[in-house]
């Protein structure tokens, strides 16, 4: 591909996640592990009107900029594993683009508040865009699930660590 084939985007933040974990070590790695934990995400006024309507939905999908990763890796040894993986055969934050996604449950919405359940997000984390979880729309019956297929189950206990963080491993290809 040419490299001016490639198209620069660029996304304004809506809202900014509250949560209890002010550090990555140690936070849950998906919603399955932060099962009851609280958090809110706060919109910027000139989007709080976004909001109507929200409050009859009892999940979101949450979209969010990964503020803490620098850079990326196309091979990364995911958490739930010791071998190096295709980052997109992963759900590493350390990826071209540092967009998360996690569905929550809602609680409540008041003004510019979005009340969210089982966060698994860091403080301060930049909200890029809210979206309805719609059963009918968002589930897929799936029968492969590649090489998390005997440790998917795992993401419930397991915890974050440093290994995305500055200075982590990293394959350099050439």
């Amino acid at each position: 591909m040419n490299p001016k084939d490639h198209l620069k985007i660029c996304y304004q933040a809506i809202g900014k996640v509250y949560s209890p974990f002010k550090d990555l070590k140690g936070m849950p790695i998906q919603p399955l592990g932060a099962r009851g934990i609280v958090g809110r995400v706060d919109i910027f006024p000139e989007f709080v009107a976004g909001l109507k309507d929200l409050e009859g939905f009892s999940h979101v999908i949450l979209l969010y900029h990964c503020h803490k990763n620098e850079g990326y890796d196309l091979q990364v040894k995911p958490f739930l594993d010791t071998e190096f993986r295709g980052v997109f055969a992963t759900r590493s934050p350390k990826r071209p683009n540092s967009i998360g996604l996690s569905v929550l449950k809602l609680t409540g919405v008041n003004g510019c508040s979005v009340h969210l359940e089982n966060v698994d997000i860091l403080d301060g984390t930049p909200v890029l865009d809210i979206k309805p979880y719609v059963r009918d729309f968002d589930i897929w019956p799936a029968d492969r699930f590649g090489w998390l297929d005997e440790k998917q189950q795992n993401a419930r206990s397991h915890k974050s660590d440093e290994r995305f963080g500055k200075g982590s491993d990293r394959i350099h290809q050439d």
